[in-house]
């Protein structure tokens, strides 16, 4: 790829959170973009919905709280006027202290806003090479074609990695038994936006010792399983010990069931999926277990004994760069610099971090575009935090990694740990803003070409 003509558009390679952040990015400032999506030409095996922006492993963009590091990553977003946030604010569905939204809305209103836009041309169709010229962003996914893979690897000589991601499945909510179950969230914080489904010691141990039996989907041969650990199956948890489900996604702390007055042994979350509650989703029950297994032990969840399943869970292969070898700190490419990356692929966990990479990807290549410095944000905030891990992290043995304040450097003196979340906010918003102003500065000395 070579920097040749600045007056044709920019590609995007992915319709997903970080390529229609990145497109916003650039229609924002003047820039023309080809936004190139394969659905609903073809499908990846997660992906269901011909819309841009598919959400598919959870409604969830986690934690809204300030002292919580991806509360603060979606803080830095928003101010940095992202499209990914208007829409998760707009959409937004009652889960308590976490921003969860509705699909299809979301996915609407990103959309709508893009094709509102002057400067984008949307392309439906897979894209199986790599542009040869111009500039392009990259921004496939996990779930990159295999085509398109092997158009990454022959340019980066085979350096990148891969890894095994489970998703939960969606039942009807028309099919919960809602005598069996009790509306509460966590200590009673906020409204009552979970339904939980009590387990006695007796039915906890019997739901798990089926899952350590349960009959799983045949990988082929050739693949080695690397699920990221913060999204490890449930029956994989299930058999390193008797308690490690009741100790992680079916802990109980905080949960009192109002019929008995005392905290249950166990409980399974069920969150909406969308406002009316027609679709739920099973918190943390990602599973690789096959369908009909499925179907027969989740049906021994107490409250889910009729449950109709509207998805069911599966695994897929997670695609992305070894980005310490291969990308600047600027997500270009370092063989090729007209090549920027942005999303999951990048090496981040999560829709907010696969968003926030898209957003930057975007900013920097507007800043490639009409000749300003390319300025990575401070160490300090939860966006540079994110590119620091990227760039900075053991080549041999690179990892995804979701946003947390181990990332970020550390603070001065003593601080009460209860009180740390909120200096890292502090100290991060401060050093967005001084980085914002030197941004807008640099783009006020020349126009987009």
């Amino acid at each position: 790829m070579n920097r040749t003509t600045y007056d044709a558009p920019l590609t995007i390679i992915g319709g997903g959170l970080a390529g229609c952040e990145a497109a916003w990015q650039l229609l924002r400032r003047g820039h023309r973009v080809r936004l190139c999506e394969m659905k609903p030409e073809r499908f990846s095996p997660a992906h269901k919905s011909s819309h841009l922006a598919e959400l598919v492993c959870s409604n969830s963009l986690r934690s809204g709280a300030l002292e919580n590091a991806v509360g603060l990553l979606k803080e830095e977003m928003r101010r940095l006027d992202s499209l990914i946030l208007a829409a998760a604010d707009a959409t937004a569905v009652p889960a308590g202290k976490a921003l969860a939204v509705d699909r299809n809305a979301f996915s609407i209103f990103i959309e709508e806003k893009l094709a509102a836009q002057p400067g984008l041309e949307l392309i439906r169709g897979e894209v199986t090479e790599i542009p040869a010229e111009g500039i392009a962003i990259i921004a496939s996914g996990p779930l990159t074609s295999d085509a398109l893979a092997r158009a990454i690897a022959a340019l980066t000589g085979g350096d990148y990695l891969y890894f095994y991601d489970a998703i939960s499945p969606i039942i009807e909510g028309e099919s919960i038994d809602l005598g069996r179950v009790f509306a509460a969230s966590r200590y009673g914080h906020g409204e009552a936006d979970y339904l939980n489904c009590p387990m006695d010691r007796e039915t906890y141990e019997n739901f798990r010792m089926e899952l350590t039996k349960a009959e799983e989907v045949p990988l082929r041969t050739f693949e080695e399983i690397k699920c990221f650990e913060g999204c490890l199956p449930i029956e994989v948890i299930a058999r390193r010990g008797i308690d490690t489900l009741a100790y992680g996604p079916m802990k109980p702390v905080g949960l009192t069931d109002p019929r008995t007055g005392e905290q249950p042994h166990a409980v399974v979350q069920l969150r909406r999926e969308d406002r009316n509650g027609i679709l739920h989703n099973i918190v943390g029950f990602q599973t690789k277990m096959t369908w009909p297994e499925q179907r027969r032990i989740f049906r021994m969840i107490p409250g889910l004994e009729n449950a109709e399943f509207a998805r069911y869970g599966s695994v897929h292969r997670n695609t992305f760069l070894n980005a310490p070898t291969l990308l600047t700190p600027n997500l270009q490419l370092r063989s090729h610099p007209s090549l920027f990356f942005a999303g999951q692929i990048t090496g981040v966990e999560g829709y907010v971090e696969s968003t926030a990479m898209g957003l930057l990807a975007g900013l920097n290549a507007s800043c490639y575009l009409s000749d300003h410095p390319m300025i990575p944000p401070p160490l300090e905030t939860a966006l540079g935090a994110l590119v620091g891990h990227i760039n900075n992290a053991d080549r041999k043995s690179y990892q995804p990694m979701n946003v947390t304040f181990g990332l970020f450097p550390p603070l001065p003196g003593h601080i009460r740990k209860k009180e740390r979340g909120l200096c890292y906010a502090k100290r991060a918003l401060t050093a967005l803003s001084s980085w914002q102003a030197l941004l807008n500065e640099n783009a006020s000395d020349t126009q987009p070409k």
